[in-house]
């Protein structure tokens, strides 16, 4: 059974940085398509960092150039760093994987598994 454990949450005033992980349990993220994925309140759920089995990444615009995903040497850990963090980035955020990989650069949430998710609050 998979299980996907996230932390790293919390509140954060604009322009600061936090740092989200997700220890994974009976996977290896060195497989599939892993990914970050976050929806706020009201809004539709948004992939934000997806890194597929072979290293490539690939960000939302809404990102691209404050965040970066990458994952321990092992394939236990996922991890999204989050910089110069805007209140738009309120949301909760979670980690998901697949064992399928070739929808992955495309930025869809097709994953089989799911953590449960952490809240990022950025205040103003």
């Amino acid at each position: 059974q998979v299980q996907l454990v996230e932390s790293g949450g919390g509140s954060v005033q604009a322009g600061g940085s936090l740092r989200l992980s997700c220890a994974a349990f009976g996977w290896k993220f060195t497989r599939g398509c892993m990914g970050w994925v976050r929806q706020a309140p009201n809004k539709a759920r948004e992939a934000v960092a997806v890194l597929d089995r072979e290293g490539y990444s690939k960000y939302a615009d809404s990102v691209k150039g404050r965040f970066t995903i990458s994952r321990d040497s092992a394939g236990n850990t996922l991890y999204l760093q989050m910089d110069n963090l805007e209140p738009a980035d309120t949301a909760t955020y979670t980690c998901a994987a697949d064992p399928v990989d070739d929808w992955c650069l495309n930025m869809e949430t097709w994953y089989d598994h799911w953590g449960q998710g952490t809240q990022v609050t950025v205040s103003s």
